[in-house]
C-alpha cells in the first residue's frame, strides 16, 4: 500500500493584536485536524499576531507577548499532530517572520522568511530581518519545505529546499486581494513547481484588515498535473489534503475545486467583507451615511446593508434648496428597497445661521466655492453628531475618481470612518450597481432584486451644491477622466503617454494638476477597501508638498 500523508489546512480569519483569540482559533483547528486523523495541521502566515501588523510588530512588548502565546499554544497541542503556525521569532537583536512547528508541547523548529516584500502595501524590509536559506523540516514520514509567502515568489528558497531534501512544499501566506491577483499567484507557484519538480500547497489567510482583504483561495499543484484542489475565496474553510507517495514521489490527491467568481463579484465581495470585518474588529455594530439620491451613496448604502444587515444601516437625506425633487425621491426609494432606516434632515436652518454669522466678515465678496463647501461641511457636522450620539460609524462615499482629483470637501463629505468604494473608479461604480441589482449571493445580508433604482444609475451625476450643477462642469466626462487617471495613477504613465493615447492636452494637464493638489486631502481621508495594486494609502505614497509637474 502506498504511503499517505494527511494535512489539515485551516484557511481562517485572524485579528491583528488578538493573540488569545487567534490562539483559540488555532487550537480549535488543531483539534479538528487531530480528530480527523491529520499528520500535520497548518495555519497561514503570522496567524498568531494577525496580519499585517505594520509597525506594531516592532514593539518588544508585543512580539514577546506573541512569542509567549505560541509557546502556550504548543503546550495545549502537546498530544496530537504537529501544528504549523506563523508568528514572530527573535534571535539576539534580530526579528524574523517565522513559521513555527509546535510538537510535543513545545516549539521544536521554525522556518524563517528569507525574501521580504518591499512593494505595494508591504514594507517588511524595515520590520524584519531576512532569515537564512534553510532546509526542510521532518514531519512523520515526509520532509517538508515551508517557503513563507514571498519566498515562493522567487526561486532561490524553493530550489534550496528541493536540493536539501524537501519532498513537497507548503506555502503559508498573508496575501491580500487585488484584482487579478489569483492569476499572478498561480503563475508564480507554477514556476516553483516546474523548477523543483515538487508538489506545492498554497495556504492563504481570509478576512479584512484596515484597507486589505485576504481572499483565501488556497490551492494545490502537482508536477505536470496542474491544479488539483482549490478552497473557496473569501470564506473561512478547513479541509483535509492528502498526499500519496508513488514511484515519482509525493503527489497531492485530487480534491474539490471551488468555484472562482468573476472580477465584478470578487470586487464587490471585497467591499462588503472589508466593511464587515472593519466594523467587527473595531467594535462597531451599526453605520450611517448621507444618502443623497446619487449613485455613490446608493452603492455605499447597498454595500453596508449587505455587510451588516439593513437594520444596522441608517440613511440620512440632508437636503438644501439645490436638492432636486428626483434626488429626494430616489434616496427614499433606495433606502426603502434596501430596508434601511431613512431620516430626513434639512440643512436650511443651520446654513442660514452660518450665513448670518459670516455675513459681517464676508461683506463685499461674491458667493463662490466657499458657500458650496459650507453646505457639505454642515452635512458632515450633522452626520458626525448622529454618529457620536448613537454610536454608529459614519461612512464616506467618494469614489476613486473623486478621491484622485479632490472632487470632495474635506471636513464635509469626506468626514467619516471608512469608505468602501475608495478604490472604485466612477465608471466601475455604474457597472457595479448594475451587477448588484442583477445578482444576490448567500454572503449578502441585504435584500435581493433592484435595490438601486434605475434612475440613480442613469441620471447625470451632480453634487447639487448650486443651481443646475453637473460633475461635468468641473471635470472631464467620467470615461475620459477615468482613462486619464488609470494612466497617471495606476500605471504611473507620463502626460506624453496620455497624449499619445489620444487624450486632450488640456484635460490631461488639468487632471494631473488636480491629482497633485489634492494630495493633502487624501492624507486625511478615511481608509477604504483596497481593490487594486495602486489604491490610495499604502500602495501610493506621494509627498503633500510637491512643486514638480510633468514637463511634457
Amino acid at each position: 500500500m502506498a504511503d499517505r500523508f494527511r494535512i489539515w489546512l485551516a484557511q481562517l480569519n485572524a485579528t491583528v493584536g488578538d493573540l488569545s483569540g487567534n490562539a483559540d482559533l488555532a487550537f480549535a483547528a488543531w483539534e479538528r485536524g487531530r480528530d480527523a486523523g491529520a499528520d500535520l495541521v497548518c495555519l497561514p502566515e503570522m496567524f498568531i499576531t494577525g496580519y499585517q501588523t505594520q509597525d506594531l510588530i516592532m514593539k518588544p512588548a508585543f512580539y514577546l507577548d506573541a512569542i509567549a502565546a505560541v509557546a502556550a499554544l504548543a503546550e495545549r497541542c502537546a498530544d496530537g499532530p504537529p501544528l504549523m503556525i506563523g508568528g514572530p521569532h527573535v534571535e539576539g537583536a534580530e526579528l524574523f517572520n517565522a513559521y513555527h512547528m509546535l510538537k510535543g508541547g513545545r516549539v521544536v523548529s521554525s522556518a524563517l522568511k528569507h525574501n521580504l516584500p518591499n512593494d505595494t502595501v508591504f514594507d517588511e524590509v524595515r520590520l524584519y530581518d531576512s532569515g537564512p536559506l534553510g532546509g526542510p523540516l521532518a514531519v512523520g514520514n515526509a520532509r517538508v519545505g515551508f517557503p513563507i509567502c514571498e519566498d515562493a515568489w522567487h526561486p532561490e528558497v524553493s530550489e534550496t529546499l528541493e536540493e536539501t531534501g524537501a519532498e513537497f512544499l507548503i506555502v503559508p501566506n498573508g496575501s491580500p486581494y487585488a484584482r487579478h491577483k489569483m492569476d499572478t499567484r498561480y503563475n508564480h507557484m507554477v514556476g516553483r513547481v516546474v523548477e523543483t519538480g515538487l508538489p506545492l500547497i498554497y495556504l492563504n489567510l481570509v478576512g479584512g484588515q484596515d484597507d486589505q482583504v485576504f481572499d483565501g483561495g488556497s490551492f494545490g499543484l502537482n508536477p505536470h498535473g496542474g491544479l488539483v484542489f482549490q478552497m473557496p475565496v473569501f470564506d473561512e474553510a478547513q479541509q483535509m489534503v492528502e498526499l500519496e507517495r508513488g514511484t515519482e514521489g509525493w503527489r497531492i490527491v485530487e480534491a474539490e475545486k471551488a468555484h472562482m467568481p468573476d472580477e465584478w463579484e470578487q470586487d464587490y465581495r471585497v467591499m462588503v467583507e472589508s466593511l464587515r470585518d472593519y466594523c467587527r474588529k473595531t467594535g462597531f455594530r451599526k453605520v450611517l451615511l448621507g444618502l443623497s439620491g446619487g449613485i455613490d451613496s446608493a452603492l455605499v448604502a447597498t454595500i453596508a446593508a449587505d455587510a451588516l444587515g439593513p437594520d444596522n444601516v441608517r440613511c440620512v437625506m440632508l437636503p438644501s434648496e439645490y436638492t432636486s425633487a428626483h434626488s429626494l425621491e430616489d434616496a427614499e426609494a433606495c433606502a426603502k428597497a434596501l430596508g434601511c432606516r431613512y431620516d430626513y434632515l434639512p440643512i436650511s436652518g443651520p446654513r442660514d445661521a452660518v450665513t448670518e454669522a459670516l455675513a459681517p466678515l464676508f461683506e463685499g465678496t461674491q458667493p463662490d466655492l466657499t458657500e458650496e463647501n459650507i453646505q457639505s461641511r454642515l452635512r458632515g457636522l450633522l452626520l458626525m453628531a448622529l454618529s457620536n450620539k448613537f454610536g454608529a460609524m459614519l461612512l464616506t462615499t467618494g469614489n476613486k475618481s473623486e478621491v484622485a482629483v479632490g472632487y470632495a470637501t474635506i471636513y464635509g463629505d469626506m468626514a467619516g470612518g471608512y469608505n468602501p468604494i475608495k478604490d472604485l473608479y466612477k465608471t466601475r461604480v455604474f457597472e457595479t450597481c448594475r451587477w448588484r441589482n442583477a445578482n444576490h449571493r448567500d454572503w449578502m445580508m441585504g435584500n435581493e432584486g433592484e435595490v438601486i433604482p434605475e434612475r440613480i444609475i442613469t441620471k447625470p451625476p451632480s453634487a447639487e451644491l448650486r443651481e443646475d450643477q453637473k460633475d461635468s462642469d468641473s471635470l472631464p466626462d467620467y470615461p475620459v477622466l477615468d482613462g486619464i487617471l488609470t494612466m497617471l495613477v495606476d500605471d504611473e504613465r507620463s502626460v506624453a503617454d496620455c497624449l499619445a493615447a489620444g487624450y486632450d492636452r488640456d484635460d490631461v494637464k488639468k487632471v494631473e494638476r488636480l491629482i497633485y493638489l489634492s494630495e493633502y486631502k487624501r492624507f486625511q481621508a478615511a481608509p477604504g477597501a483596497r481593490l487594486t495594486n495602486r489604491a490610495f494609502w499604502l500602495d501610493r505614497r506621494y509627498p503633500i508638498v510637491n512643486r514638480w509637474r510633468d514637463p511634457s
